[in-house]
């Protein structure tokens, strides 16, 4: 039986942080918490802020001990200064967002240069995906009627991080979680083994230089219309 638990890479999370000091840390689109919970069993002392755009979640995290805020990730500034955070997370918002440009550019101007980005997102080119298009069907990761307006594969996400602020983010962790239609023991070896086709991609980078409003300069030229802020 499918465990579409590993979709969100719980397990990809806690080895990444493993044997890693954070003072602050910030989670973006936080839910319940569930990210911040494992940050705070490795990280006794660090300071856990959350934004969310859902206010039942928000009560949620307030209840759990983390410090979030109401914001549309899509349009707001973080509520934060620069060089704030030694760790930022997006685990499975990024696919419910245009808004790429600015996202991006709240999370590079907020976190301190030798910080870490930690992103898990839906992988499009998954497997069974692959297959699914192969037959002419839409993939399970996005649809016209449901609420993901972005698909992601590895290598698309590494080359816009990149390209569009260079010398800027060093990749140091990629890992893939799920692997339709296997149960859990199989999907774990599958998906350690080939990782650019398990069902969700898992990147950290770690910043390597000052940021420079890189992404908000990029989409300027670009015929779709995107917010850069007012």
């Amino acid at each position: 039986m499918i465990d579409r638990n590993l979709n969100y890479g719980r397990h990809v999370l806690k080895l990444f942080i493993k044997n890693k000091i954070f003072s602050n840390v910030l989670d973006i689109g936080a839910g319940s918490g569930d990210d911040l919970k494992i940050i705070r069993d490795a990280n006794l002392s660090a300071k856990l802020f959350a934004l969310e755009g859902y206010a039942p979640n928000v009560k949620k995290l307030k209840k759990l001990g983390f410090s979030p805020e109401l914001i549309n990730l899509e349009k707001d500034m973080f509520p934060y200064r620069n060089n704030s955070f030694d760790l930022i997370i997006a685990n499975q918002i990024l696919e419910h967002c245009k808004e790429l440009f600015w996202i991006f550019h709240e999370i590079s101007r907020t976190l301190k240069v030798g910080g870490y980005f930690f992103l898990g997102v839906p992988n499009l080119a998954s497997l069974h995906n692959r297959l699914l298009l192969l037959f002419g069907l839409q993939p399970t990761c996005i649809h016209s009627f449901g609420p993901h307006v972005r698909g992601f594969t590895t290598n698309d996400m590494i080359n816009f991080i990149q390209k569009i602020f260079p010398g800027g983010y060093e990749v140091i962790y990629i890992k893939g979680s799920n692997f339709y239609p296997f149960p859990p023991f199989i999907a774990n070896f599958l998906s350690k083994l080939f990782p650019s086709l398990a069902v969700a991609i898992f990147i950290g980078v770690r910043k390597t230089k000052v940021y420079n409003s890189e992404f908000l300069k990029y989409p300027i030229n670009l015929e779709t219309n995107f917010w850069i802020g007012k």
